[in-house]
């Protein structure tokens, strides 16, 4: 089972090497983060702001940790406003296949509603991400409706009740 860590400064070297070593495999689902994202300067100005929109509750960043504390993933909360988020995550190639995806979603849901109050949340995924729609659905997401992701066609989903 992952474990969820709220992101904090000294996972930065972990999620670079992370974001690295999976950039080609997220790029074929989820528009690339560009070539500046991956340099140690960008990365670290990257890193900074995030942790300052965490410290400003606007978002809520978690890194998702195997058994062995390795990071295989990431689950983010995002846009916080009036008892909802945005759910965004990513598992890396290594993790994908294993059930990891949709047991760190339904942690993140049990985190949202017990540690910072959320009633609902909102995801995005493209229309042809059948493994995101999945984890999705497996989480009680449902679908709200057509729309754009990185200009691809997608599908809307919001989920209620997150503590159930």
């Amino acid at each position: 089972m992952p474990t969820l860590e709220r992101l904090r400064a000294d996972h930065a070297e972990a999620v670079l090497a992370f974001e690295r070593a999976n950039r080609a495999y997220f790029a074929r689902t989820v528009p690339d983060r560009g070539d500046e994202y991956f340099t140690p300067a960008g990365f670290a100005a990257r890193h900074a702001a995030l942790l300052a929109e965490q410290d400003a509750g606007i978002c809520h960043f978690h890194v998702v940790l195997d058994d062995q504390e390795r990071l295989i993933g990431r689950v983010n909360l995002l846009d916080v406003e009036d008892g909802s988020a945005e759910l965004g995550y990513r598992i890396g190639e290594f993790a994908a296949g294993k059930g990891v995806a949709t047991a760190a979603v339904a942690q993140m849901c049990r985190v949202a509603a017990t540690a910072y109050g959320l009633t609902s949340l909102v995801a995005v995924t493209t229309l042809d991400n059948l493994a995101s729609r999945t984890v999705l659905e497996k989480n009680g997401f449902v679908a709200l409706g057509e729309t754009a992701v990185g200009g691809l066609p997608g599908i809307r989903y919001r989920r209620e009740r997150l503590g159930h």
